[in-house]
């Protein structure tokens, strides 16, 4: 059978399997499995428990579950609570300051956290009630939280940069600060049209017309949530600075944050401290378990010449370059509203990266518009995993008015994704900067 008609039916019978409900994991090992045993014959799969472990044989992959604790000792405290409302009393007279303090509680909140989910529900729990009670529009409310959410997997420390950098080979510290920019660029983008859109719907004069603040009042919650944020800046300087591997950093940084989590918020109680590390484990497990089983998908579709016959198909095709990465952000814009982000870069990072960089894109540039795509994901249905968690938050909230209250952060993105095409610098300056330029 010719191997791009082969790839068609791979792609095709993945999507089915996916679709049923199975998990990612299991998906894919099912179908690597089936495709080796009908076209290699029993003997192929001899090698796949090898393969499997192989991929997790990667020292590297330590920081996951280090940077998963991290994020889930700071989600299991008030330190999001907290963050919103210092961050609510030093903006309450900005037009729009609530919704513009909600946005910056996501981005500080997804730093520490890593997590989009956990950043729309730790925000969200504090910011849609007291929005909604200001009289911002139910759409607002819901879509800036939603959208904030997703810059858990955009702003370091990342766990979607991290497994990118395993798939590709790529320097995760190289990753994290190609980050930091095009994150600052999302985060401003997000407030710039909350700040229109509240003046526009007149919530602003709501907001102005609202409680002042005493500078006690704005210093008094600091000394709680500046220490996490000094473990953050901490672990990248360290990791940045050649003091430590991404993995020593992030085993650091998670005692650091559940020693604070204890000593700040009194997380004392054992079934609390048994909950991080229950749900931290469960949480790392399936990532690790997609991983390797992205492994054996990736060796199935190497082994059957899928994965060569669909690049050289690529490199021959005289398109122009940039007709070839608007093709590239339309598939993954597509795969990611169908499957989670660390599926989708496990699926297609090792395929599309020699057709990126061939084409002349740098893998570091790419790995960040990759990502706001998968941002784009998560506010997008059928799955959009962070519009179901403003749901289970405010349920008297319609899934459609959350939907469309997200749409224009939407747009934002796909604002970010043009920006960047035309400005690659802004994703590849600050590593160039810290690290020096990439060695070809």
């Amino acid at each position: 059978m010719d191997p791009l008609a082969l790839g068609a039916l791979v792609g095709i019978i993945t999507i089915v399997v996916l679709f049923s409900g199975i998990s990612v994991a299991m998906g894919l090992l099912v179908v690597a499995a089936g495709f080796l045993l009908v076209f290699d014959g029993m003997r192929s799969l001899e090698l796949l428990p090898e393969v499997f472990f192989g991929k997790l044989n990667n020292f590297a992959l330590l920081s996951i579950p280090m940077f998963i604790i991290m994020g889930a000792a700071i989600a299991s405290t008030r330190a999001g609570a907290d963050l919103y409302e210092a961050l609510e009393r030093w903006l309450t007279r900005v037009p729009g300051g609530l919704v513009v303090s909600n946005l910056g509680a996501c981005a500080l909140f997804a730093a520490m956290s890593g997590s989009s989910p956990a950043t729309c529900a730790a925000i969200g729990k504090m910011g849609i009630p007291e929005m909604r009670k200001r009289g911002y529009p139910d759409g607002v409310a819901s879509g800036s939280i939603a959208a904030g959410g997703t810059l858990g997997i955009l702003i370091p420390p990342s766990v979607t940069m991290i497994v990118y950098g395993i798939a590709t080979e790529t320097s995760i510290g190289r990753l994290f600060l190609a980050g930091v920019v095009p994150g600052l660029l999302l985060v401003g983008l997000f407030m710039a049209w909350s700040i229109f859109q509240t003046w526009r719907s007149g919530a602003a004069a709501v907001a102005l017309g609202h409680q002042r603040y005493s500078w006690k009042q704005r210093l008094e919650l600091l000394p709680r949530v500046v220490p996490f944020l000094v473990i953050i800046l901490g672990v990248l300087v360290a990791m940045y600075g050649g003091v430590a591997t991404p993995s020593e950093t992030a085993a650091v940084g998670a005692l650091l944050c559940v020693v604070l989590a204890v000593i700040i918020y009194r997380l004392v109680r054992p079934e609390a401290l048994w909950t991080v590390l229950r749900d931290s484990t469960r949480e790392s497990v399936m990532i690790l378990f997609i991983i390797g089983a992205a492994g054996v998908f990736a060796y199935m579709l190497s082994s059957l010449f899928v994965t060569q016959s669909i690049a050289a198909w690529i490199s021959e095709l005289e398109v122009s370059r940039w007709v070839l990465m608007g093709a590239i952000n339309v598939f993954l814009l597509v795969a990611g509203f169908f499957l989670p982000p660390v599926a989708v870069i496990l699926m297609s990072a090792p395929i599309l990266l020699p057709i990126v960089t061939s084409a002349g894109f740098d893998p570091y540039w790419f790995a960040v518009i990759l990502t706001i795509n998968m941002e784009i994901g998560l506010i997008s249905p059928p799955v959009g995993l962070n519009l179901y968690v403003i749901n289970g938050i405010a349920p008297d909230i319609p899934l459609k008015t959350i939907l469309l209250g997200s749409l224009p952060y939407v747009a934002c993105m796909i604002l970010a994704i043009v920006i960047l095409l035309v400005f690659p610098g802004l994703a590849l300056w600050l590593p160039e900067f810290v690290m020096g330029p990439t060695l070809s």
